[in-house]
C-alpha cells in the first residue's frame, strides 16, 4: 500500500517518547485513537507490511489520509490522554463503551447541621460526601425506599434555620413518622447525625453493623417501656434483613470489588459486570461494546479506559478480570492517581475470586444466547412468518405491507368499516383508516365491504399493500377480488379469513387453506385480522353514542344535524348543553338566539314536567 510522501516525512521525524497518536481520514475525521510507550515504534507499525494486522486494523490504515501525536512525559499520561480523546472524539475504529451512562451517587453533605440525602448523577467538588457508584438504579431506590421509609430525615429543602426561627409547624411527613423535623428546634444535630451515620453505613452495605446498633437502641427502648420506638427499631431491623438476605452472598471475607468479564457472540461483544460489597453481590450490568475483529482482553481494556474516564464511575480498590490484560499495572496506577487511593487490577487464578469472575463469565455468554434466542423468535413471528406466508400465498416476496379491512354495526345501524396496516409484520398505528359507511347497508357486510374498498383503493397515491386481508369467508373475498380487478389493481393479491375456524380463502382455490394452529404465519394473520376488528369495535361505539346523544336534541326545532355537531363540539356532554344559559348557547357558530332558547326552552320545560 503507498501513501502520501508527508505521512513518510512524519514517520521519519517521530520521536521515541510516550504519547498518543490521532489518525485521521481524507476528510479530517478522527478515525482511530491510540497510546504508545514509543511514538515512534507504535505508529511506524501501522504503515509497513500488513501481515499479522488484522482485517479491522487493515481496513482502519487504508483509511488513513493524516495523524498527528501528542508529546507526554510517562505512560499513565499517555493512558488519562488516549481516554479522554477517545470519549471526546468517538472514533470509528476504536472500540466504544455505547452504554455511556452516569452511575448514580447518595450525595450527603456532613458539614451541614441537618444534611438531605439526595441520588446524584455526578460528582461535584462541594465538600459533600459522595457514596456509590451503585451499579443499578433500581436496587438504589430500593435502598432509598428504606432510607425513606425507616430512617426519619428531612425529605424537604427548606432553610431549617428561618423555620425554627419563625417557629413553623412541622409538615405531614411528621405527622406520619417519616421526618423526625428539625425545622421545630427540637431534635439535635448529634441526634440527627446519628440517623445520617447509620444510612450511610447502610447504603456502604455494613447493613450488619446497623442492625446491631437498632437492636441495641430497640432493648434499650424496650427497658424504659417506650414500646413505640422498640417498635420502629424492630421495623428497621426486618427491612434491613430483607434486603440483605435478597443479596447474593460469594464470601466470607468482606471486600468490595467490581468484577468484569467479556464475552462474544455472532460479532455482539459484550462486557458484564458483577458488583461486590463487602462480600455480596448487590448488581450487575452488561455493556455493549462497538468494535469488531477484537479479543476479548482488548475489549476490556478500552472498557475500563473509557467506564472510569469522566466523572462517572469511581472504582473500588480492587477491579477483578476474568482475563488476562497486558500491563494492567498501567491501568492500575492510572486509577489510583485518578481517584486519589490505590485501585488494584488483576486476574485472579483460584479461590472465591477467582470463582466470580466465573460467574461473570457465565452470566454474560447466557446472555448472549438468550438475547440471540429471542432474535431468532422475533424473526420467526414476523420476517420469517411473512416469507413462508409468502410461499403459502403463491407471492413472489414477502407482503411487506398487509391491509386489513373489517366491518362493525348493531343491528343494521351505525354501520362503520376499519383499516388497519402492518409493515414488515408489525402495526403501523398512524396510517390506520376508519370509513362511515355512507350507502344504506342496513347491515349488508358485502355492501359495506364494497363501499370501503372502492373507497380505499380508488385513491391510488401514496403506498400500495401487496396483501389485503378481508374478516370473512369466500362471498367477502368475492368481493374484494371484484373491487380491486375494477380499479384494475391486480397484481394486489386478496385473501379472506374467516374467523370461527381460522381458514384462509384464496381466490384462485376451491378450498381453504388450514394452517397448524401454533404456526407463526396464522398467528400472524390474527393479529391483524383481530386488530381490525378491536379498531372497527371502538370506532362503532364512539359513533353509536354520539347518535344517541344527537337523538335527545331531535326535538328541538331549529336544530339540524350542524348545529347538533357544533352544541357536542363545544359541550361535549348532555348534561352541559342542559346547564348552558341561552348567551353561551348563541354564542356557539352555526346558533342564534332563537335556537339558543329553543335548546334551553326545551331542557328546561322537561324539568318542570318531570318536577310534576
Amino acid at each position: 500500500m503507498e501513501f502520501s510522501d508527508k505521512i513518510k516525512d512524519k514517520l521519519s521525524l517521530l520521536p521515541s517518547v510516550p504519547g498518543v497518536y490521532i489518525m485521521r481520514s481524507a476528510e479530517g475525521e478522527v478515525i482511530y485513537v491510540g497510546k504508545a510507550i514509543s511514538l515512534k515504534n507504535r505508529v511506524r507499525q501501522y504503515f509497513q507490511s500488513s501481515k499479522g494486522h488484522s482485517p479491522k486494523v487493515v481496513a482502519m490504515v487504508s483509511h488513513i489520509a493524516d495523524f498527528e501525536t501528542i508529546e507526554v512525559t510517562s505512560e499513565n499520561e499517555a493512558l488519562s490522554l488516549e481516554s479522554n480523546l477517545i470519549k471526546q472524539y468517538k472514533p470509528k475504529y476504536n472500540i466504544l463503551l455505547k452504554d455511556d451512562k452516569h452511575f448514580p451517587y447518595v450525595r450527603v453533605d456532613l458539614r451541614r447541621d441537618f444534611p438531605r440525602v439526595e441520588v446524584v448523577r455526578r460528582i461535584k467538588s462541594d465538600g459533600a460526601t459522595y457514596l456509590g457508584p451503585f451499579p443499578s438504579e433500581g436496587s438504589l431506590r430500593e435502598q432509598m425506599n428504606i432510607v425513606r421509609e425507616h430512617f426519619p430525615l428531612r425529605h424537604c429543602k427548606k432553610d431549617i434555620e428561618k423555620a425554627i426561627a419563625k417557629r413553623e409547624r412541622p409538615c405531614l411527613m411528621y405527622q406520619v413518622g417519616k421526618c423526625c423535623a428539625p425545622c421545630t428546634g427540637n431534635v439535635s444535630r448529634e441526634e440527627y447525625h446519628g440517623y445520617v451515620r447509620q444510612i450511610m453505613a447502610f447504603l456502604n452495605g455494613k447493613t450488619g453493623e446497623v442492625v446491631e446498633e437498632l437492636k441495641v437502641k430497640m432493648l434499650k427502648a424496650s427497658d424504659e417501656l417506650d414500646f413505640e420506638q422498640a417498635a420502629l427499631c424492630r421495623d428497621r431491623i426486618a427491612a434491613l434483613k430483607g434486603l440483605s438476605e435478597r443479596q447474593t452472598a460469594i464470601s466470607a471475607k468482606p471486600y468490595d470489588a467490581d468484577v468484569f468479564a467479556a464475552a462474544c457472540l455472532d460479532e455482539r461483544f459484550i462486557v458484564y459486570a458483577l458488583f461486590v460489597r463487602t462480600g455480596k453481590i448487590i448488581g450487575s450490568a452488561h455493556y455493549d461494546m462497538e468494535g469488531k475483529g477484537d479479543d476479548e482482553a482488548e475489549v476490556v481494556r478500552s472498557f475500563l479506559l473509557q467506564l472510569y474516564s469522566g466523572d462517572g464511575a469511581k472504582p473500588p480498590r480492587e477491579i477483578l478480570l476474568k482475563d488476562e490484560l497486558e500491563r494492567t499495572d498501567e491501568i492500575s496506577e492510572w486509577l489510583s492517581q485518578r481517584f486519589g487511593r490505590k485501585t488494584d487490577v488483576h486476574t485472579p487464578k483460584r479461590g472465591e475470586k477467582r470463582a466470580v469472575t466465573e460467574l461473570a463469565y457465565n452470566n454474560a455468554v447466557k446472555l448472549l444466547e438468550k438475547e440471540r434466542e429471542l432474535v431468532r423468535r422475533e424473526y420467526e413471528r414476523d420476517e420469517g412468518a411473512l416469507n413462508r406466508l409468502a410461499d403459502i400465498l403463491g407471492l413472489t416476496d414477502p407482503p411487506r405491507r398487509m391491509e386489513c379491512f373489517d366491518n362493525s354495526h348493531l343491528m343494521g345501524t351505525n354501520t362503520v368499516s376499519s383499516m388497519v396496516v402492518f409493515l414488515d409484520g408489525k402495526p403501523v398505528k398512524q396510517e390506520y383508516r376508519r370509513f362511515r359507511i355512507r350507502v344504506e347497508a342496513h347491515g349488508d357486510d358485502l355492501l359495506a365491504m364494497q363501499e370501503v374498498l372502492s373507497r380505499r383503493f380508488s385513491k391510488t397515491e401514496g403506498e400500495m399493500p401487496e396483501l389485503v386481508i378481508i374478516d370473512g369467508g369466500r362471498t367477502q373475498l368475492e368481493v374484494a377480488v371484484r373491487v380491486l380487478s375494477e380499479l384494475n389493481l391486480k397484481n394486489i393479491k386478496a385473501i379472506g379469513l374467516a374467523e370461527e375456524h381460522e381458514l384462509i380463502y384464496l381466490p384462485e382455490r376451491n378450498e381453504p387453506v388450514i394452517l397448524p394452529r401454533d404456526s407463526a404465519e396464522l398467528q400472524l394473520v390474527e393479529r391483524i385480522r383481530d386488530e381490525a376488528h378491536r379498531f372497527a369495535i371502538s370506532y362503532h361505539r364512539s359513533v353509536r353514542n354520539r347518535n344517541m346523544l344527537y337523538s335527545k336534541l331531535d326535538d328541538v326545532e331549529g336544530v339540524g344535524e350542524k348545529r347538533k355537531r357544533a352544541l357536542f363540539d363545544r359541550f361535549i356532554t348532555i348534561d352541559a348543553i342542559k346547564n348552558a344559559s341561552p348567551d353561551e348557547l348563541a354564542d356557539i357558530p352555526g346558533m342564534n338566539i332563537t335556537a339558543a332558547n329553543a335548546v334551553y326552552s326545551y331542557f328546561h320545560n322537561h324539568e318542570d314536567e318531570d318536577g310534576k
